[in-house]
Formats: structure tokens, C-alpha cells, sequence
């Protein structure tokens, strides 16, 4: 059985649209690679309570949690203290990132800097030698920053940690029939191999299909039987291709 993750993106401006979300996708295409299920994306604005109430939600349920956006230097980077309040824990300052803050801004380094020392008693601190601000763990909470270089850099560094050798395996049988005329198939596909994601999607203005059908799991012998039953079973003049 494959883990399971979630994501909860911070940050006003995602919701009020003047920034665009680009580490969902970065996150999802990653976690896929790694054989991690996303199963749960939440954004929520830069209120205490709400990163706390929606990061408990999403910690008990899912395997691993990571979180976007909030902890800058500016009075509405509050996700530290988000996250400590999930976990019942005060914040404190870390002398050792006030060394590295020092550091790295020398006399330039105001009071709005060491906010980024601030942390949840007790979390794990993750160095890298590609970024000069630890990562922040606390149980199974990575948090993680919002600007999307940082966070690509950042949950790259982590793949090693999380990475426990349980890859997704993929095939796609591509088809001339549309969702609607496949939909029993795929549901009688879905019930027989359980362990195995079946999705569908339409492509309007293909050349040579109409809907692509993708068979992801854990298992590669049982994506395989998967795949092989929707190609027995569709009407050769409509099948297109297998992708493997």
C-alpha cells in the first residue's frame, strides 16, 4: 500500500490570485516519482488559527504533510507559529540559524531577519549545502518555503529522506472512445485491481484518439494485468496505442 501525503499552501496572495501556485504541481510530480500518494491539497490564508485547524486535519490522516508559503521575515509569515500551535508547543528562537542569519547579512541583518530563527520547540532541524536556511520538520510536517525556487531546491534535498524504494509504475492505453462509452469498463477494471489508480482524460483535439486512460500503482505486475484487461476487452477498431 502505497504512503500517502498532503499539501497546505499558505499565503493570501495564492488566494487572491496575484500569485500563481506552481509548487502543487512541482510537489505532486515529485511525491508521484517517489511512489508518495497526494491525496489532499488546502490553501488557507496567513491566520494562526486556520494553518493550525487545517494542518491537524491533514496531519492525522495522511503519512507525510508538507507545507508552502509563510515563513519569511514579514509580520504575515505566521506559519511557524501555525504549526506550533497544531503541535502544542511554544516558539523559540534557534541560535543556530541567528548564527546563519548573522552570517549571511552581516550588520545588514535586522529584528524582521531573526523572525526566520523561529521555530516549534523541538523540531528538526534538516541542513542542506544548497540552501542556507535549515529545512523544518516536526514529526511527519515538513515545512517548506513559498517562493518556488526555494521549495523545488528544498523538497529535492528531501527526496533521499522520504525515498523508501516504492515507485509508481505506469502504462496508458490510448483510445477513440469517449469517457462516457468506457466509463462501466474502467469502473469493472477499477474493482478488480483495487491497488491500481485508473484515470481517464479527454483530449478534444487529438489527431489519432480521444481519451487516454493511465493505470499507476505500486505493483508493476498488477498495473500491467490492468492495462492488459482494458486492451482485451475494447473493440480493436477504436483501440490506438499502449504505452508502457
Amino acid at each position: 500500500m502505497s504512503r500517502t501525503a498532503a499539501a497546505l499552501i499558505i499565503g493570501n496572495e495564492i488566494l487572491s490570485g496575484k500569485i500563481a501556485d506552481t509548487n502543487t504541481a512541482f510537489l505532486a510530480r515529485g511525491l508521484f516519482e517517489l511512489g508518495i500518494e497526494l491525496r489532499r491539497v488546502v490553501v488557507c490564508g496567513d491566520e494562526v488559527e486556520a494553518i493550525c485547524s487545517e494542518l491537524n486535519a491533514l496531519r492525522s490522516s495522511h503519512d507525510l504533510v508538507f507545507t508552502s508559503g509563510g515563513v519569511g521575515p514579514t509580520h504575515d509569515d505566521v506559519t511557524i507559529e501555525g504549526v506550533a500551535a497544531a503541535f502544542g508547543r511554544p516558539v523559540v528562537r534557534s541560535e543556530a540559524v541567528e548564527k546563519v542569519i548573522r552570517h549571511y547579512y552581516g550588520d545588514r541583518a535586522t529584528e524582521a531577519h531573526f523572525r526566520m530563527a523561529n521555530m516549534p520547540e523541538g523540531a528538526e532541524m534538516l541542513r542542506s549545502a544548497e540552501a542556507p536556511w535549515p529545512t523544518i520538520v516536526i514529526d511527519n510536517v515538513y515545512v517548506l518555503p513559498g517562493v518556488p525556487e526555494i521549495f523545488e531546491l528544498k523538497f529535492t534535498d528531501l527526496r533521499k529522506r522520504i525515498d523508501h524504494g516504492h515507485e509508481f509504475h505506469s502504462q496508458a492505453v490510448y483510445t477513440k472512445s469517449g469517457e462516457g462509452e468506457i466509463a462501466s469498463l474502467l469502473e469493472e477494471i477499477a474493482r478488480a485491481f483495487p491497488s491500481v489508480m485508473v484515470g481517464s482524460y479527454v483530449k478534444w483535439h487529438a489527431e489519432d484518439y480521444r481519451t487516454k486512460v493511465t493505470f499507476d500503482g505500486n505493483d508493476p505486475e498488477q498495473v500491467a494485468k490492468a492495462a492488459d484487461m482494458i486492451v482485451e476487452k475494447l473493440d480493436p477498431a477504436v483501440f490506438v496505442r499502449r504505452e508502457q
